[in-house]
């Protein structure tokens, strides 16, 4: 897919696998047909490079953070702007969208998280505690609890109805770039500078296992049947990482 004429900061994909949606440092968004490879629309607004996009689970809007200290949320089928969300006094660095589609959550260099009403684009809380840029979010699929890494080396874990922190997870030697949590919101995994990859217990804050590369980790995800972990490190790698009969076995092997 090509059109954007700077680096491409991020990419979501539509649930029903039907759009692929593109954040790029030339400020603008693009909606792609995946089938096709044709773009649907280009989205502009933004006044400095996109730095991450999101896309509702019902496959209506596209959320988008930019270097330009807001969030915008887009209608997906007509490619204009629904709400700019406001708040952040510096560069918003990841957002995510809760499985219901009611909020947005955003991380911010300002060392925030904001949670935002979809709908209004009102402000549901701020969530402060983070002495670090927040580098990543991300929400459980039940929609209860925020997950954020910071350049504080740790991540944190919020309860997104109240705003309050629930853990503070340690043990990184140096800022986290990734977090993602399990389908089931059993468990946080997370990517750092320090070459770990990390899997954390959500509702006790325990560390369960860790994988060790050789470069910084940059972006971690996992798959939908919650057995496989991806990483993508700074050598250009990406590890497959099987996960087996945590948390009893509390082992993670490398298979690819």
């Amino acid at each position: 897919l090509t059109g954007h004429y700077n680096s491409v900061t991020s990419v979501a994909v539509t649930a029903d696998s039907k759009f692929v949606i593109s954040g790029s440092r030339d400020k603008t968004m693009r909606i792609w047909n995946l089938e096709t490879g044709q773009p649907l629309h280009t989205l502009t607004g933004h006044y400095n490079p996109v730095t991450s996009v999101a896309v509702t689970a019902d496959s209506k809007f596209v959320i988008s953070g930019s270097d330009d200290s807001t969030v915008r949320i887009w209608n997906l089928e007509t490619g204009q702007p629904l709400h700019t969300l406001t708040g952040h006094y510096n560069s918003v660095t990841s957002v995510a969208v809760t499985a219901d589609s009611k909020f947005v959550i955003s991380g911010s260099r300002d060392k925030t998280m904001r949670i935002w009403n979809l709908e209004t684009g009102q402000p549901l809380h701020t969530l402060t505690g983070h002495h670090g840029w927040v580098n990543s979010v991300a929400v459980t699929a039940d929609s209860k609890f925020v997950i954020s890494g910071s350049g504080d080396n740790t991540v944190r874990i919020w309860n997104l109805e109240t705003g309050q922190p629930l853990h503070t997870l340690t043990g990184h030697n140096d800022w986290v770039n990734s977090v993602a949590v399990t389908a089931d919101s059993k468990f946080v995994i997370s990517g750092p500078d320090d070459n770990t990859v990390r899997i954390w217990n959500l509702e006790t804050g325990q560390l369960m296992t860790s994988f060790t590369g050789d470069s910084p980790i940059v972006s971690c995800a996992v798959s939908a049947d919650n057995l496989t972990v991806l990483a993508g490190d700074g050598s250009g790698q990406v590890h497959f990482l099987r996960v087996e009969n945590l948390p009893e076995q509390k082992k993670i092997s490398e298979i690819l």
